[in-house]
């Protein structure tokens, strides 16, 4: 009889396993408090190692962005017509849905993210410096194909390397903290670019906008080499654990599932892992909510553009994208934190798209510069539904790991046909206004809305299934359950 694909819940464990966990558990490290210590030291010492993540990420996203910020000079320089600026920025993603599966599978494979991530991230930054030599659009659009193609393996990798390491109720907030490296990436990206761009002209009869990319693109190949020597790999191949260390990381991503990771060699090893993400119908349903989510975020990448329409001068509208993407990243950590804290995903993720609906209504109905700009501050904190949406992500694709890395990547790849489509949201002849793209934007936030709550109610029918099959069981301990 073939397996039924539609229904991956985690197992749950027998009678026999938990009372087992409940008299070894402890025991095996030296008692309740020694594992209390031995956990804190474990997390400070993770958290420490993963903090180049988001080092690695803003200079991702700095990379990504150097064209919006030098937008004029870009158009100008390159003789750029119609939709071609728009193009430039969406044929990155094209490269990026094409590499992101292949990337996650072949990290699964060789459990190197030591290796593998920082390899990539230095020919992404000497992809990004050459973008700085090419003198037309066909040169500028290789170069920004190539980028994405290279930059595909990144943010789904480290996001899989983290819930590795990281427990259901610890992701949110080690996620959180990836993003607002996406999110300083937008404010200090930006100010880094004004100071190029203004003074930097001419130099060596190199136009500005050249040196930003060379400047940044070799930052982030400095920064890769440091990061070989940084990041961890997986728990049974990080080198610097303790034996203690070790067997507790594993432990801890046993008890979280429910079911061990062992799992997965007995069902079938990666292949049995992607023949069940495909077969998984929630994997396509929340494929769909981040497409229209991406969409709903397209302003991210034409903010200088949306800054300008305040009426500054060129540096000044660089400069005044910062603000909003500081608020945005302070505001993202404390309230997925919070959705943390609670165990709560849905309504977080809502109240952040209800928020940035009102911020797009606002520059519908006006253009005063006092209240654009706030409007602004509430397009900009709506990021943290992504936030959140992904954290939900990791939490509902549980085990076996394979299975994991392929959700993982599959939705980040397929999301990107929101981020092609988002390219083309914010075309010039719209502005100043820009508000069908606003009107865009709004639609787009009631379509996740409406669909995370069909998700909620699915999760929540799922969990009852599961308490009720323990019930029937006789087990005592609750055990896995989806978060809502």
């Amino acid at each position: 009889m073939a397996p039924d694909l539609s229904d991956t819940t985690p197992i749950s464990p027998s009678k026999e396993h938990v009372e087992y966990k409940e008299l070894d558990v402890d025991v095996e490290f030296g008692g309740i408090e020694a594992r209390n210590q031995l956990e804190r030291r474990l997390l400070l010492k993770l958290d420490l190692h993963m903090s180049m993540l988001v080092l690695i990420y803003i200079l991702n996203f700095i990379d990504r962005n150097n064209a919006s910020a030098a937008r004029t000079q870009l158009t100008t320089d390159l003789h750029l017509e119609g939709p071609q600026y728009a193009t430039l920025l969406s044929i990155l993603y094209v490269g990026y849905i094409i590499m992101q599966v292949p990337s996650n599978m072949f990290l699964n494979y060789i459990k190197k993210p030591s290796l593998y991530l920082p390899a990539c991230v230095v020919i992404w930054g000497v992809i990004s410096a050459l973008t700085g030599i090419t003198t037309n659009f066909v040169g500028a659009l290789l170069t920004r194909f190539f980028l994405g193609f290279i930059e595909a393996a990144f943010f789904p990798g480290a996001v899989f390397l983290i819930s590795k390491w990281y427990k259901r109720t610890e992701i949110g907030s080690r996620l959180a903290i990836l993003f607002c490296g996406n999110m300083i990436s937008n404010a200090f990206g930006a100010l880094i670019a004004s100071g190029i761009l203004a003074n930097m002209d001419g130099v060596r009869a190199q136009a500005a906008w050249r040196w930003l990319f060379y400047i940044e693109g070799s930052l982030t190949v400095t920064v890769a080499i440091i990061a070989v020597f940084v990041l961890p790999d997986f728990p049974t191949t990080t080198k610097w654990l303790t034996d203690d260390e070790r067997r507790l990381a594993l432990k801890r991503m046993e008890e979280d599932a429910g079911v061990g990771d062992q799992l997965e060699t007995e069902n079938g090893g990666f292949g049995y892992g992607f023949y069940l993400a495909i077969g998984d119908w929630k994997v396509w349903w929340i494929t769909t909510i981040m497409i229209a989510q991406v969409i709903a975020l397209s302003f991210t990448g034409y903010f200088p553009t949306l800054t300008a329409t305040i009426g500054y001068n060129p540096t000044a509208s660089l400069l005044l994208v910062a603000p909003p993407w500081i608020y945005a990243a302070i505001f993202t950590f404390v309230w997925t934190r919070h959705s943390d804290k609670t165990q709560e995903r849905f309504l977080h993720m809502s109240i952040s798209n209800l928020i940035g609906i009102i911020g797009s209504l606002i520059s519908i109905c006006t253009m005063n510069t006092a209240a654009r700009y706030f409007s602004l501050f509430l397009l900009a904190q709506s990021y943290s539904a992504n936030v959140l949406m992904t954290t939900w992500e990791s939490n509902t694709f549980a085990r076996p790991p394979s299975k994991r890395a392929v959700c993982f990547s599959l939705i980040n790849a397929l999301e990107q046909l929101g981020s092609i489509s988002g390219s083309y949201v914010w075309p010039a002849n719209w502005g100043p206004t820009y508000r069908y793209s606003y009107t865009i934007v709004i639609a787009c936030n009631v379509i996740v809305i409406t669909m995370t709550w069909i998700l909620r109610q699915h999760l929540k029918t799922l969990n009852k299934k599961l308490e009720r099959e323990e019930h029937e069981q006789g087990i005592k301990e609750k055990g896995f359950r989806y978060v809502l």
